[in-house]
């Protein structure tokens, strides 16, 4: 019988034939759609998640036998953007049109050979965007590297390789160029640290500009000591300096602008200074209104608006400069290249490559005067021992080949934090501090231009602490959301402290006393009020509100510090013994415990 035959004789009205086939179809469907997800999962994650444009070895120097010791950066292998000059091989800048119309570079640039000095070994160069433009990290012609911690998303640019071979630990870190953020964001978007330095204290000889006025060297690490080590090397500093007490502030009208809750970042920071010994709490700004104030140049740049609320006009007013200096130093430094080779670019570059070349520079001097009275109104604002926080991005990373473009919200939100370090020279470190809602977030720590060295100290001396307090707060029930303003619990431990630093203390003790009413798990209450407790020479006092605190914090070092200090007072010398031996356990460098410790020793013997 033949098979079209057999076929005739299927009852199509029998339900049991339809499900057979039913079942059939659904099978390839599945099946044709698994294999759709397993193609676009291998695009997505590529050979070395696509961070490298061209891979090489560069061996380091010739290293002293011992029993000389071994260089700082001995073992550790590091990769560079694709716009950082090496000898025999061609400087691409992101894109192949740069790299067909330029030479073989006849030197490799200062920042690689000090590297390779220092004992690392450089495996490469990475994908960033082209010419230094651009903050999504995309590339039309090498393609997007993968974000490690969200691979469907952009991993931000223009530094986009670079941050992520390092997030996903193909080297152990890796140089890029900062100019309006490209390190920051990067290092941001793929849970990385990332630190700008101060502007013009790492060599850019060798390196390809984009507007020297903004360019930085800046570079990403997974490992605070690895960040810091290279620091050393590229900045050239001295070993030791003074240890100096570090203060804070925040500025809060940036943080509104932010989606993430203020007790993921704030908050974080805020109960790590205050255990950690010559931290002092953070004091809190609306920085836009400060610069609104310092900046007079920046009135000629402003928009007429009537949302004054967050001081945003001035900072949105601040990046328009960043972005018309950017344009002329590139204008200037690339117009004849553009306009002769007339290269493919992709979109988002080529709409500002355009601009650049297009736009009409009048009045240049009044940009760098900008620049000038941003430095001068940090330098009065930070002085030589205070570091600034701003979120590093307010918003999360797109998803990749999204039709959703980056609006011009995104742009201000972004640049309203990015342009203070690019505009005023001061260095800047990206923190990652784990997630918020799948996607990492950071906070940024802003120094002095030239306090380098005490920006990476403080990274190296915070940053254990930092993440120790994310693991205690994502083991913990989720607090509300109070972005926009301090709860009141918060507002009213800060009025505490400064009627604390003005000698009021029954002022402050009261304030405290407010706080723990509306928040009695909070051991930081407790503990501040144990010490205006003891300047009124109430001890007892002093010594239950510090019992208090330790059981709700054990390793409050400041608290053992405290109740020890009350418990000697009151003569309870053995007590008070053991109290500043916790605190030496919990910091075995801690000056006021060590001679306490000594002084109660003698008394007790």
């Amino acid at each position: 019988m033949s098979k079209q035959s057999k076929l005739s004789k299927l009852n199509v009205s029998n339900p049991k034939v339809w499900i057979v086939i039913g079942i059939g179809i659904a099978g390839v469907v599945i099946l044709a759609e698994t294999q759709r997800r397993r193609l676009r999962a291998k695009r997505l994650i590529r050979e070395d998640f696509g961070a490298f444009i061209e891979r090489f070895e560069l061996l380091p120097f010739h290293q002293p036998p011992p029993p000389a010791a071994r260089q700082p950066l001995s073992g550790l292998a590091y990769a560079i953007s694709d716009n950082f000059d090496v000898k025999e091989y061609v400087s691409g800048f992101g894109n192949p049109h740069w790299k067909r119309t330029h030479e073989t570079a006849e030197k490799t640039a200062v920042v690689v050979t000090a590297l390779l000095k220092n004992g690392a070994t450089c495996v490469g160069k990475t994908v960033m965007d082209e010419l230094g433009f651009g903050i999504t990290g995309e590339n039309l012609h090498y393609g997007t590297p993968t974000n490690p911690q969200m691979p469907s998303h952009i991993p931000g640019g223009s530094s986009s390789g670079s941050a992520v071979a390092v997030a996903s630990e193909l080297v152990d870190f890796a140089l890029g160029t900062d100019t309006v953020g490209c390190v920051r964001i990067p290092a941001s978007f793929c849970g990385v640290i990332g630190f700008r330095p101060s502007h013009g204290l790492v060599s850019t000889i060798g390196i390809l500009p984009n507007s020297q006025s903004l360019d930085t060297v800046g570079w990403f690490a997974r490992d605070p000591s690895i960040l810091h080590r290279v620091g050393h090397v590229l900045l050239q500093l001295k070993s030791v300096e003074p240890r100096l007490t570090r203060k804070f502030i925040v500025a809060d009208d940036l943080f509104q602008l932010s989606k993430v809750p203020q007790q993921k970042t704030v908050h974080v920071v805020s109960r790590v200074t205050e255990k950690l010994s010559g931290y002092e709490p953070p004091k809190h700004i609306s920085f836009g209104q400060y610069i609104a104030s310092n900046v007079p140049s920046l009135k000629s740049f402003g928009e007429e608006s009537t949302n004054l609320r967050n001081g945003t006009s001035s900072l949105k007013a601040l990046s328009s400069v960043m972005f018309l200096l950017q344009r002329y130093e590139f204008n200037t430094n690339h117009e004849e290249w553009v306009k002769s080779v007339k290269p493919r670019l992709g979109p988002d570059v080529s709409d500002r490559v355009l601009a650049a070349i297009n736009t009409t520079h009048k009045n240049i001097k009044i940009l760098y005067k900008v620049r000038t009275e941003m430095r001068a109104a940090l330098q009065g604002l930070l002085k030589d021992d205070t570091i600034l926080v701003v979120p590093t991005v307010a918003d999360p990373p797109i998803k990749l080949n999204s039709k959703k473009v980056l609006s011009a919200e995104f742009y201000d939100r972004a640049f309203s934090t990015l342009s203070i370090s690019s505009m005023s020279g001061c260095c800047e470190v990206s923190i990652p501090l784990g997630k918020h809602d799948d996607c990492p977030i950071s906070v940024s720590f802003i120094a002095l231009h030239g306090a380098d060295k005490f920006l990476l100290d403080t990274v190296l001396d915070m940053y254990s602490s930092l993440q120790e307090q994310l693991s205690i707060l994502s083991s913990s029930p989720p607090l509300p959301d109070t972005n926009g303003n301090m709860d009141a619990s918060e507002l009213l431990k800060e009025k505490g402290n400064a009627a604390f630093k003005g000698r009021q203390w029954n002022k402050a003790a009261s304030y405290y006393t407010e706080a723990i009413k509306l928040s009695e798990a909070n051991a930081t209450y407790y503990c501040n009020r144990a010490a205006a407790y003891l300047e009124l020479g109430c001890f007892q006092q002093a010594e239950e509100d510090c019992s208090k605190a330790i059981s709700l914090d054990k390793k409050n070092v400041k608290a053992y510090l405290r109740r020890g200090t009350a418990r000697e007072s009151l003569l309870y010398y053995k007590e008070a013994l053991q109290d500043f031996k916790h605190a030496l356990v919990l910091e075995p460098q801690n000056k006021v415990a060590n001679l306490a410790e000594k002084r109660l020793r003698k008394l007790t013997s």
